[in-house]
């Protein structure tokens, strides 16, 4: 299928770099429909601030278990940490953001930080990527290889993407909310608006967390040019399974391996995994001051997802690098998003994996989900096929969690690949 697209050049784009402000906000205030160049300088003073507030670190005691059951154990921590405050070097992380080509633009009165990467494949299928919490637009850089250029990396050129990849609001670099209503649905209204500013006549999107829940939300709007859409944290429990896990009864009968696996995760999560949210969900306010003023609180609420959820048998840092959970920690720290990135939660306080919540069943184009093995949980194919009525692809991968992007992105490409192909 044609994509129907026009240069950049089509759009009105500023020439002059905007850069980085102290709280992580662009200088100026142009028109609204205006697509700006983007460019990370963070003051040397925030880096000096953080190392300093890192050295005053007031530690807790050590857990009294031996596993992780009470939390982020505290040789990992304080072995993070260490390498925080004295060998990381941020300024490689704003390299690999600076090597990008980078952009900010208003929507709907926000400015929303992206990074768009063309294909040389005049005929490459756009894509609008969502990352999720504790995530950011870090979690997504080693796909855009994969997807922009598919040669390079075992694909055919037929399969290249022209990749755009946004900041949420209230995240990195994109501006915070200042009013309530930014919620999944009308993030997803501004990513149809980013999508045809930048030209784009025909698209998909997709999205893993709460990158999920908007490509679910676009699904739903359905606007014009929206061929089909991708998520690897699909929406998929039945609305009585749901029901049980809230009141914490016990499995139904009658279901399948897999459908037992899948209750087993989620109850897990109901029962003892979902604190987290809960207090994002209520009160959002309160437990932004304990993450904005300490960055040890900080790097160890996220590091405790990261461990939980990433495919590495409880430790992140099997499968991802220090730097690279460092890069996003960092990100969250320096642009002081850690209330504004939970305000998210509170907008959006229902079930995420739940069908009748998230309404999937009111999406009418194509759906593609893949189902990766260090998930939340694994969708059972057929709780997908009931969820998503236009379901076109369900694949299981044989590796990676819940940031499968970032932690196999290889396989996620070759998922992508799989699940466009019959909408080009």
């Amino acid at each position: 299928m044609k994509n129907n697209k026009r240069t950049l050049g089509g759009a009105l784009i500023t020439g002059a770099l905007v850069l980085l402000t102290a709280t992580g906000f662009a200088q100026s205030a142009p028109a609204s429909d205006v697509i700006r160049p983007f460019h990370v300088n963070i003051p040397d003073a925030a880096i000096a601030d953080l190392r300093q507030r890192i050295s005053a670190t007031r530690w807790p005691d050590k857990e009294t278990v031996t596993d992780r059951t009470q939390g982020v154990n505290l040789d990992q921590i304080q072995d993070l940490v260490k390498y925080w405050g004295t060998d990381y070097d941020w300024r490689k992380a704003e390299a690999k953001l600076n090597a990008l080509p980078q952009f900010v633009t208003n929507t709907d009165g926000l400015d929303i930080h992206f990074i768009h990467v063309r294909s040389k494949n005049p005929n490459a299928l756009p894509i609008i990527i969502t990352h999720g919490w504790p995530g950011s637009v870090f979690e997504l850089l080693k796909i855009i290889g994969p997807l922009t250029d598919p040669e390079a990396y075992g694909g055919n050129a037929s399969d290249a993407f022209d990749v755009v990849i946004p900041s949420m609001p209230g995240y990195g670099f994109s501006e915070k909310p200042k009013t309530i209503g930014w919620g999944p649905d009308r993030i997803g209204k501004a990513w149809d608006v980013l999508m045809k500013r930048l030209g784009y006549n025909h698209y998909v999107a997709q999205g893993g967390d709460w990158g999920s829940v908007i490509a679910d939300a676009m699904g739903r709007q359905k606007p014009a040019g929206l061929l089909g859409i991708h998520v690897n944290m699909p929406a998929t429990v039945p609305a009585d399974i749901a029901k049980i896990l809230q009141s914490g009864g016990p499995a139904p009968a009658g279901l399948s391996a897999k459908e037992k696996a899948a209750f087993k995760s989620m109850n897990y999560l109901y029962t003892k995994g979902g604190g987290y949210a809960g207090i994002m969900v209520t009160r959002p306010q309160t437990i932004g001051y304990s993450l904005t003023d300490s960055p040890v609180g900080l790097a160890s609420f996220f590091l405790d997802k990261f461990n939980d959820w990433t495919y590495s048998g409880g430790n992140a840092q099997k499968v991802l690098t220090k730097d690279e959970l460092l890069d996003d920690i960092t990100l969250y720290w320096l642009t002081n998003t850690a209330t504004s990135s939970a305000q998210l939660y509170w907008e959006n306080n229902t079930n995420n994996f739940n069908v009748v919540e998230q309404r999937t069943r009111e999406i009418s184009i194509p759906v593609a989900v893949s189902v990766f093995p260090g998930e939340i949980y694994q969708a059972p194919k057929t709780w997908a096929e009931k969820a998503y009525p236009h379901l076109i692809y369900f694949h299981e991968a044989n590796n990676g969690g819940h940031f499968a992007q970032w932690e196999q992105p290889q396989i996620f490409a070759e998922e992508l690949r799989a699940a466009f192909k019959t909408l080009r």
